[in-house]
């Protein structure tokens, strides 16, 4: 298919030459080389397309500039270059879509920051679940650690039943600190976060309303 696709643009390419040639009168083909010698030719060659090639009128202007035919790690790396290029400006453009529809959802100051806040409240009940359970969990810890602490008084051996369930409660323990730790990370990086977007919903609310002004 992509081949079939080649064929007709070529044949496109040199009609809209011969056209151009009936259009100008004798055209002949200049082209440079890998080795940057200059070459002219009556017809278009191979040599020609690969390189890249200007048509000359009879009286030796260039008229036209057709560029070398890219080979197929090139018109990869175009082809990447053109999806990464597509890609920055969807995302940019996606911005300014989020800020437009922040605009229209908050109309003025108090309620943006009154969405923020709601948004660490339920952090903060998050936190707060978790350090309730972690305190629950913790007790029970201390519980079975005290009655392994007795059977040692008491010059007993810790029964393996209890041995397990002390070590299956530290693995319990230990994940809710570390879950309480995540999510103390998160309330700082968030109210840095709404502070750099609390700056910038000012800067648009300014330019929103300075063009208010001027229109």
């Amino acid at each position: 298919m992509r081949r079939s696709l080649l064929v007709v643009a070529s044949f496109m390419l040199l009609a809209g030459v011969t056209a151009h040639a009936q259009n100008t009168g004798s055209i002949r083909y200049k082209w440079h080389d890998g080795q940057g010698l200059m070459h002219f030719s009556d017809s278009l060659t191979a040599d020609a397309m690969k390189f890249g090639y200007d048509l000359v009128n009879d009286r030796g202007l260039v008229v036209q500039h057709v560029p070398r035919q890219l080979n197929a790690q090139e018109r990869a790396a175009a082809n990447k270059l053109a999806e990464e290029q597509a890609a920055r400006q969807r995302a940019a453009q996606q911005i300014i879509d989020a800020e437009a529809q922040m605009l229209a959802a908050y109309p003025d100051e108090e309620s943006y920051r009154i969405s923020q806040q709601q948004s660490l409240d339920t952090i903060d009940q998050q936190i707060h679940t978790t350090q309730i359970n972690l305190r629950s969990q913790e007790k029970a810890l201390t519980d079975l650690l005290g009655r392994a602490a007795d059977l040692e008084n008491a010059k007993q051996p810790v029964p393996k039943y209890l041995a397990d369930r002390i070590a299956e409660q530290r693995g319990v323990v230990t994940e809710l600190r570390n879950t309480l730790h995540r999510q103390q990370g998160l309330h700082e990086q968030t109210v840095q976060q709404q502070a750099k977007e609390l700056a910038r919903y000012r800067e648009l609310k300014a330019a929103q309303n300075k063009s208010a002004e001027q229109g």
